[in-house]
């Protein structure tokens, strides 16, 4: 498997890139799901565009060593909104589909779980692979080769609070 290493400026393109797509499709939705914790970013910066809610679904299914190991999914129980209920134009995002699983079973638990709010369902995200089942209505870039993604905020998983703490000059308390 290749790797991909991803700037700042780079993912910010993408999530710009992406905005644009949604927009030129002619598509109006009232309502962001973003799945936590890779969507959480694409999610805050797409409702700022747009000026629509969002919804926040937490999902889990990497662990391990970098957090490279697939798992089994683990949803929240319910989703983090501001709104009284959820919009029935929803988009949800997040920052790739890689096998698809944690897309597929997403809207398979937004349709069971709040299915009689929603009239339409579309997915977006910054990275489609080929080796993905899951075929999301707007991407900002396929990847043909599946290559291993390198987030810019990934660091932060390996870091430990004593090493940060060690390696910056801290003002003391007043």
């Amino acid at each position: 498997m290749s790797d991909l290493y991803v700037t700042w400026d780079d993912y910010h393109d993408l999530i710009e890139s992406l905005a644009v797509q949604v927009y030129q499709s002619g598509w109006e939705f009232n309502q962001i799901v973003c799945l936590a914790k890779g969507g959480l970013r694409v999610g805050d910066l797409l409702c700022r565009i747009y000026d629509v809610p969002l919804a926040i679904l937490s999902t889990a299914s990497y662990g391990g060593k970098n957090n490279q190991k697939r798992g089994k999914i683990v949803f929240s129980k319910d989703l983090t909104m501001t709104t009284a209920n959820l919009g029935d134009r929803v988009l949800v995002v997040d920052d790739l589909v890689d096998s698809g699983t944690t897309l597929e079973r997403s809207l398979q638990w937004l349709h069971h779980h709040y299915g009689f709010y929603i009239d339409e369902i579309r997915t977006a995200v910054l990275w489609q692979k080929a080796c993905s089942s899951a075929k999301p209505d707007y991407y900002g870039r396929y990847l043909e080769d599946s290559p291993w993604i390198h987030q810019p905020f990934e660091k932060y998983e390996r870091m430990q609070i004593a090493d940060l703490v060690a390696s910056r000059k801290v003002p003391e308390s007043v």
